[in-house]
């Protein structure tokens, strides 16, 4: 791969979370999440270099993010801060079901960003700089606008040659069913690496047999398929070869953003120049790591200890 500035360049939204620490309790530990925010510093911890591309609040959120990205070596040059709007928040409680989200976000800083602000921030030669531009169903689905100025990211990265990866990342409490499978289907057709999950693609779609979802993914026009099936691994794909990749088994702690750290581990060891199977096997260690402490940056992990593990 050509020498760029990036290894890995991400656009969506980040936000401040508040992660419930006990069951039914009233006791939230403050954090940072964001899916394509997690993505860029996992990457980051896995050795990439790395840049943010996002709106933020004028307001105490969005200097926290601007402190937390420079902590972990993520360029905000191309970061906007809007003195009109705030910077996203969202809750995780944790019952009987897993872990669930609830969002303050709408009208947020990132869900006015638009095509125009994207070539006027200097968020365009991030791109052109990129060896992966990384992008998700939420970076999709926040507003028509950031889905506008998501779509155009992306092919300003296929014009530059520059790989773009696409997490399906599904949030129906954001948008319809409908239009999320219409953009979705959009945003693969424009994507190199597709990033799915079984169970998003399951409730797009209907359908529920990992080499079909694969299938579909390269009839749409991904090259590369790396589809994440939670507790039995990863079905990855180049078009040519396909291969199941185990998960490690360990103690579940919070999995809140194990599927960002998965992406960003895998995109990171992909720009280093790893084969796409090599890379889901050190992103599968890497999220085997992530889900055994609370928060989605918190516990992502270092390679040091992904080469443990491995």
């Amino acid at each position: 791969m050509q020498a760029r500035k990036f290894d890995v360049v991400a656009l969506g939204e980040a936000m401040v979370e508040f992660n419930q620490t006990q069951a039914g309790q009233p006791n939230y530990l403050q954090g940072f999440g964001g899916d394509t925010s997690n993505a860029v510093i996992a990457a980051a911890r896995a050795g990439a270099s790395t840049a943010y591309l996002t709106r933020l609040g004028g307001d105490t959120f969005g200097q926290s993010l601007m402190a937390l990205w420079a902590a972990e070596n993520v360029s905000t040059a191309a970061v906007q801060q809007d003195p009109e709007a705030s910077t996203g928040l969202y809750f995780v409680t944790h019952g009987k079901n897993g872990h669930e989200f609830s969002y303050l976000r709408a009208g947020s800083a990132a869900s006015r960003m638009t095509p125009a602000w994207l070539q006027q921030a200097g968020a365009a030669e991030a791109v052109r700089q990129a060896k992966v531009l990384h992008v998700s169903g939420i970076s999709l689905a926040i507003s028509a606008s950031a889905c506008d100025t998501a779509f155009a990211a992306m092919k300003l990265a296929k014009d530059s040659g520059t790989l773009v990866s696409f997490d399906s990342n599904l949030r129906l409490k954001l948008w319809p069913l409908d239009r999320a499978l219409a953009c979705t289907r959009h945003a693969i057709s424009l994507c190199d690496i597709f990033l799915p999950s079984l169970e998003d693609i399951t409730t797009l779609n209907g359908m529920t047999d990992p080499d079909a979802v694969v299938d579909w993914g390269h009839a749409l026009g991904a090259k590369t398929v790396v589809l994440k099936l939670g507790g039995d691994g990863a079905l990855v794909s180049d078009g040519t070869r396909r291969e199941r990749v185990p998960v490690h088994r360990v103690k579940l702690v919070d999995a809140t953003g194990a599927g960002d750290c998965f992406c960003g581990n895998l995109l990171a060891r992909i720009a280093q120049g790893d084969t796409v199977f090599d890379a889901t096997r050190y992103a599968n260690a890497a999220a085997a790591l992530t889900v055994q402490g609370y928060g989605a940056v918190a516990p992502l992990p270092r390679p040091e200890q992904v080469r443990a593990l491995l």
